[in-house]
């Protein structure tokens, strides 16, 4: 099987770095695209697209565009670009649900509708988007950031409607707390052991951009468990 071109944003941060890395050591090419202006590592076989801003559209067809140019037709978008905020509405600004949907939303929104194209000329494409399980009940302090993936999770619903009969998939996977350092850092009396490793999450990733996910579409899969 040839290498596919995957294209995963948010993609200089944890989770996105071991996403990136299980996709190249399978073979594919990877283009890791990030605000940030570069990654930490090297990784081997794609390209490096730093400082981009995802939330503004003409960004994401340019992003869309260069990659097809240098890496061929685009097979796998995997959307990790995002962020999180705490803050209840009370005590808070609701300027940070507008900075919540930029980051969460848009970025999401924004890169899918640029791929489409790119995406409906290739065989068996997938589209993989992160929500979060937060979203479904949203609890103090996580309004902005809950109303933000949950608007992930019905862009992932209605675009795979939107994509029935043609051959592409559009999946979510709603995580719970990630076992990041940031994450250990800001919650350091919490039991990390409950928390998902991202290396779980990216396997969860690999099988719903692969062939073997082919007749799943328009899933929301919690993937809560610590391991």
């Amino acid at each position: 099987m040839s290498a596919r071109t995957i294209i995963v944003t948010g993609a200089f941060g944890t989770l996105g770095s071991v996403v990136a890395t299980a996709f190249a050591d399978a073979g594919d090419k990877v283009a890791r695209v990030d605000y940030a202006p570069a990654p930490d590592q090297p990784l081997d076989g794609g390209i490096d697209l730093g400082g981009k801003d995802l939330s503004d559209a003409d960004t994401a067809k340019a992003v869309v565009a260069e990659v097809a140019e240098k890496l061929g037709s685009i097979d796998v978008l995997v959307n990790i670009a995002g962020g999180f905020v705490w803050e209840t509405l009370d005590d808070g600004d609701t300027a940070t649900w507008q900075r919540m949907f930029a980051l969460n939303a848009m970025t999401c929104a924004n890169m899918c509708k640029a791929a489409l194209p790119e995406l409906m000329k290739a065989s068996g494409a997938h589209i993989v988007n992160i929500g979060a399980k937060g979203a479904l009940a949203a609890d103090a302090g996580m309004g902005s950031y809950g109303a933000s993936k949950s608007a992930v999770h019905k862009l992932t619903e209605s675009l795979a409607a939107e994509m029935s009969g043609k051959d592409i998939t559009v999946n979510a996977i709603l995580p719970t707390i990630i076992d990041t350092e940031a994450n250990r850092k800001d919650m350091p009396d919490a039991d990390f052991s409950e928390w998902v490793k991202p290396q779980a999450i990216a396997d969860v990733i690999m099988f719903l951009a692969s062939d073997k996910a082919r007749a799943i579409n328009g899933a929301l899969v919690p993937v809560s468990r610590g391991a």
